[in-house]
Parts: C-alpha cells; structure tokens; sequence
C-alpha cells in the first residue's frame, strides 16, 4: 500500500494531536510531510523528533530558530516559518492529504492555498468558510479539490448524505439538523450570564477544546459560525439548517428528508472519528475510540434553542442572509471580542453587543476576491477594537454590566 503523505497545519492543537493519534494506529497508510505550530516551539520539537516530517512550520523566524536548535538528531526536516510557508507546505506537490486545524482566520490562505493546489482539505478550521465560503468551494470545483468536513456536527451531516449528493434538493433533503451540546452555561439564567468568568466559559462539559473556540461553545456562536458552514458544504438556505440542543453529545447532528425519515451519525463524544472518517474516506478505519453503548447511555435528550439567551447564534443566521462580506466582518469581530473576554476586558454577554454593532456599522462589500475578504476582515476588528475603547467596551466582567 502506497503511503499518503499528510500535512498537519496546527498541529499542536487539540485537532492536531488528535490527528497524529489516528495516524499512529495506522503507520502502514500515512507518512508526515509537514508538521506546523503558531508559537509553541517546544511542542513542535517533540513532535519533530517523533515524526521526522519533511518540513516543521512556525509562524516567526525566532520560534523556528529556537526549534531548530531544539530539535536534536532530526536532520531531514528542514524549518521554516511566516505566512508563506505555511501556504509551501499545504500546497507542496506531494502532499496528498491536508489537515487544516488553523484556528480563526490565520488559517484561511494555507487552507486556499491546499484548495487550489487540488488536495484533500479535512476542513477542521470552520472560519475559512465562514470568511470566504463562495472563494472556496469555488476554488474546490475549479481546482477538484476535496473539502472534507471534520467539525463533529457537519462530519455527521456528511455521513448521513447519499455519497455523491450534489444537489440536496434532488434526494428529498428537507433540512440539516445540527446538534448542540449548549455548552457550559446551558442552564444558566441572564443575571448568571452576566457573571460569567473566562474560566468557566472554557469548561466544556463534554468536549476537550481550546480556549477561544471554548468560549465560542459558550455564547453558542460556535453552533451560528456551524451554521454558515453547513450552507456552504450542503448547498442550503439558513432556512434550511436547524439547532437543537442535546447535552450528551452523542447524536452529532441530524438530516431531515422529506419522508419523515430523519437519518444521524451518533458515538462518543471524540474527535478521532470524524478525523479517521475524512482520512480514509470512503473507506473506515479504526480511530481508537470505545464503540457506543446504548444501554449504559439511557437517554437522550433534545431542546430547542433559546436564541434569546443566546443571541450570538442568531447573528450567525442574519449575517448569512445579509451575504457578501457579512460572514467574514461577523468572524473577525467574534475572534476580537472573544480575545477581550479571554483578556477580562469585556464580559460575557458584552461579547454580541460588540459584534452587532460591527455588523450594524461595518460597510458590506461582494467578496469576490481575497482582497475583499481580508479588507473586510481587517476592518471588523479595527471596529471592534474602536468599539472596546469606549464606554459600551470598557465594561469588566467583575461589574457584570450588560
């Protein structure tokens, strides 16, 4: 068997490690060709030493220095860093399959950049879609690319489709269903809400996540951002993409057909199945994961959304309607708000009132070309950082003001 060669961009983070978790249990399909990081060198370096890829990416020239240095007796793997390097080692001609794990819009261009060069894309970075669906999946038609959904919900999606599914409309596709777990603060009144610490907003109670798309689960902007990426891999309206709350977070998301049928892929709650589903597609191989146990489960429970609690959500929908650049201005103030959260300069619920008032203010262009896109991007967050200085933005979570 001829071994496909993989590059992991993020590879330190949670869906990075996790990929190299299945890669491991099958050494005899997969060969590393390129591991990358943002700053966490010494990560790297461990993982250099273990895989021997090809090529080691870090985002500054110091980090890769320093990781060079580090990374003893691994002679063959050649260390570059920058933005440029990133889009090398995703495009490189013998690369047959990418992982773009990338949080938030640093991961858009590498993942374009995999998208034109013609390879597997397993989509784990929901923003390059939700910046630029309409570049993408064009770039994807052009180009053959393949754009593999990994995100649990849209993985189940994927599997619950006939294989070829083209036009959903043409299989009595009704409406995509994704579930929810309604994160850490599901239960939690408004008064509650307006009390919520960074620290508690990143105990998800059932997934393992890092800090920033944790507190996405949290405001539930996490589900709206799903949603934009659902229209675009699906070919559907928001009309047609629904959100229901289920708190184990064993079925992971549903498809609704015009019979009544509802079909959905349920296990436990790990990563390793969606990532060894888009690695061997349309084959299975094992993840490593315990088969499901019904029995020992019991019960399942559903809700519906509660979008006035969790208004984020519903910003995701509108912004979507609205078209053009409105999902890139919605994801680049998210990921500013969600920073100032992080850094105790803006509590929990200030984070919608910051980016509705981007998306009310913020001048909305087509996004017909990168440019558009990241001139939209950079103008969000100058607005949101604006918007933090006054006195709407300046609010601490210890006040607990709204």
């Amino acid at each position: 068997m001829t071994k496909k060669s993989l590059t992991i961009l993020g590879a330190t983070g949670t869906i990075g490690l996790n990929t190299l978790s299945v890669v491991d249990q099958h050494a005899d399909r997969y060969a590393i060709f390129a591991l990358t990081a943002n700053s966490s060198y010494q990560q790297l370096v461990a993982l250099v030493q273990r895989y021997r890829p090809r090529y080691a990416v870090l985002a500054d020239e110091t980090h890769a220095e320093a990781c060079k240095r580090q990374a003893v007796d691994c002679d063959g793997t050649t260390f570059l860093y920058g933005a440029y390097a990133l889009e090398q080692v995703a495009s490189a001609p013998d690369v047959d399959i990418v992982m773009a794990a990338i949080v938030g819009a640093a991961g858009l261009k590498p993942t374009l950049a995999a998208t034109c060069a013609g390879k597997r894309v397993l989509l784990a970075n929901k923003e390059a879609l939700v910046m630029s669906g309409n570049l993408l999946m064009e770039a994807a038609r052009k180009h053959g690319a393949e754009l593999l959904p990994i995100d649990s919900e849209h993985n189940a999606v994927f599997q619950s489709l006939p294989r070829q599914f083209g036009d959903l409309s043409t299989h009595g596709v009704a409406k995509i269903i994704l579930t929810a777990s309604g994160g850490p603060f599901r239960k939690w009144s408004p008064s509650e809400l307006d009390m919520a610490t960074p620290a508690q907003a990143v105990k998800h109670p059932n997934w393992v996540m890092g800090r920033k798309i944790s507190v996405d689960s949290a405001t539930m902007m996490n589900k709206g951002l799903e949603v934009i990426e659902a229209c675009w891999l699906f070919g559907v309206q928001p009309t047609q993409v629904e959100i229901v709350i289920h708190p184990e977070s064993i079925v992971h998301s549903m498809v609704s057909y015009c019979d009544g049928s509802v079909l959905a892929q349920l296990s436990n709650p790990d990563m390793r199945i969606p990532i060894a589903y888009g690695l061997a597609f349309p084959e299975r191989i094992a993840a490593g994961v315990a088969s499901l146990n019904l029995a020992t489960i019991g019960t399942l429970n559903f809700e519906a959304m509660d979008f006035k609690r969790f208004p984020c959500a519903e910003l995701a929908y509108r912004a979507m309607e609205m078209g053009g650049t409105a999902t890139t201005t919605l994801n680049a103030a998210n990921e500013v708000a969600v920073d100032a959260f992080l850094a105790e300069k803006l509590s929990f619920r200030q984070i919608y009132h910051g980016i509705n008032f981007v998306l009310e203010e913020a001048t909305l262009k087509s996004a017909n070309t990168l440019q558009d896109v990241m001139a939209a991007d950079s103008e969000a967050r100058l607005m949101l950082r604006d918007w933090l200085t006054t006195t709407h933005g300046t609010r601490r979570i210890a006040q607990g003001v709204t």
